[in-house]
């Protein structure tokens, strides 16, 4: 159960407490990346970044000399960078400033020795940034991407996809979508149309390497789209749409698929999205089919995380079409806590923004881990 600090306690004494608290959980677990998870799992507010420098008992001075030691010395980095690094990975307003990627290559280097210093653990750069990797800087996502790709490690063997596709079973056992494992069946009330059925039936999405993003195969893509369909047909009534609108080149994927297969065939809509740091323009590229007046419109993603972004489309689409009723159907929806099995749609790190964003109803094919998962052909 998460612990909430006490409101007038200073966040020098918190983060001194954070400290201890995180050399405890290693002496417990006896692994830096299990005591930050385990820290942010009871602090929701702690980022990563910060959660493994709490879990090796540092504060953010004493981690700058953890880091100019692995440098040699040929770095004099203060504790005023650590901070500026955290305050960007806790915020989502533009404050504080990230780090580079062979920044995060020191720190993950510094952190896997533990609090004294003389541990050896593997953590990648990727495990530090796992809630904030939309937010680099492209040339640092690429690299983060290509580094995670060439120091990569085989599939366990019980979650090692198999050559021969069989069909998905709702029950509580595994099942394999020819190539990327999949986890049970399971039930999630979420926001559906007035006298709708709100439970929708969803599976999760187990990632053998922690850490890393997960990439999709076809075959898997076409799952989800199967699973998204089969809840649109029983959310209780007929959902006649005006049209479909992908967000990106992964969601327009999706809004085509869900057009032609659900929705007679209506017209498509594309939203491409420009991320720079925490701001997102819609690129001139972005294409608006004529529709009636206050049309009902099916809005599809690739994944929700943290970033508001379908909160931004959405307001666009409703000025751009006054009156319009939206449906949401996104592929991936990233879990607050390490089981992906929730039990309550807020245990959704979206659920607040998709509940802000005034959807008519909201279909999710799969629940997933950090930081993610990657589309066929590394669709944007």
């Amino acid at each position: 159960m998460p612990t909430q600090s006490r409101g007038k306690e200073s966040p020098q004494a918190r983060g001194r407490e954070l400290a201890r608290m995180g050399r405890e959980l290693f002496q417990e677990i006896g692994s830096v990346k299990g005591a930050a998870v385990e820290l942010m799992n009871r602090h929701p507010d702690i980022p990563s970044l910060q959660a493994h420098r709490y879990a090796c008992g540092l504060s953010q001075d004493q981690a700058a000399v953890r880091y100019n030691e692995v440098t040699g010395h040929q770095t004099s980095l203060g504790g005023t960078s650590i901070n500026a690094w955290e305050t960007w990975a806790r915020a989502r307003g533009g404050a504080g400033s990230p780090p580079s990627f062979s920044s995060l290559l020191i720190l993950a280097t510094a952190y896997s020795s533990g609090p004294l210093g003389v541990a050896s653990e593997d953590i990648s750069p990727g495990d530090l940034v796992a809630e904030a990797y939309e937010r680099l800087a492209p040339e640092d996502q690429l690299s983060l991407k290509s580094f995670t790709a060439a120091n990569s490690f085989p599939e366990p063997p019980e979650l090692r996809p198999v050559p021969e596709r069989r069909p998905f079973a709702v029950g509580r056992q595994m099942v394999d979508t020819s190539d990327n494992p999949i986890g049970p069946d399971f039930s999630l009330t979420a926001p559906t149309v007035e006298f709708g059925n709100p439970e929708i039936c969803l599976y999760s999405l187990p990632n053998p390497r922690p850490g890393q993003l997960l990439n999709l195969t076809w075959a898997s893509f076409g799952h989800g789209l199967e699973r998204l369909i089969q809840q649109i047909k029983n959310v209780g009534r007929r959902v006649d749409v005006d049209a479909c609108f992908g967000i990106n080149e992964a969601g327009l994927v999706m809004a085509t698929f869900l057009a032609s297969a659900q929705f007679g065939r209506c017209p498509i809509g594309y939203l491409r999205c420009n991320k720079s740091r925490d701001f997102i323009t819609l690129d001139r590229s972005s294409t608006y089919p004529d529709l009636p007046e206050a049309p009902t419109i099916v809005l599809c993603d690739f994944e929700v995380k943290h970033a508001d972004v379908v909160g931004f489309i959405t307001g666009e689409i409703r000025q751009r079409y006054p009156g319009a009723e939206i449906y949401f159907a996104v592929f991936g929806a990233m879990t607050k806590e390490r089981n992906l099995e929730v039990a309550s749609f807020d245990d959704l790190t979206g659920a607040g923004i998709m509940r802000a964003a005034a959807f008519k109803a909201v279909f999710i094919a799969a629940t997933m881990s950090p930081p993610g998962i990657e589309p066929p052909l590394e669709l944007r």
